[in-house]
């Protein structure tokens, strides 16, 4: 018994797929395939920009911080604090869906896309 034979009867299924389902995905497997790639490395470098925002945002916080400790600075916490506020709250409600419809405009493989930016996101790179 063949390879694929016995992995069949494993599934429970010893009828091949119809031979239909294969040609009728035949067209769709170039979109599908560039869909997914482009969302996989669109993933990946949104994952690596936030690490490096959120770097840079940790070298600006402990400078201004050094900064206050030697008394050159004087930072209202609380004046920075409620002029974040409104923006935080806003990417909070607004942010997912506004980066999923920029992302996937006019994109016919969007599901794809999709697909390949959350396997990019959590991708171990």
């Amino acid at each position: 018994m063949s390879v694929t034979g016995s992995l069949l009867s494993l599934l429970g299924s010893t009828a091949p797929a119809p031979a239909g389902f294969a040609d009728a995905l035949k067209p769709l497997l170039p979109d599908l395939s560039v869909g997914a790639l482009l969302g996989f490395a669109t993933g990946v470098a949104l994952k690596h920009i936030g690490r490096w925002a959120l770097v840079g945002l940790g070298v600006l916080f402990i400078t201004l911080q050094v900064l206050a400790y030697f008394d050159l600075v004087s930072v209202n916490w609380l004046r920075v604090q409620a002029l974040a506020e409104p923006w935080l709250a806003q990417g909070r409600e607004n942010g997912g869906a506004w980066l999923t419809r920029v992302l996937t405009a006019n994109l016919p493989f969007a599901g794809a896309f999709t697909a390949g930016l959350l396997l990019g996101l959590r991708a171990r790179v």
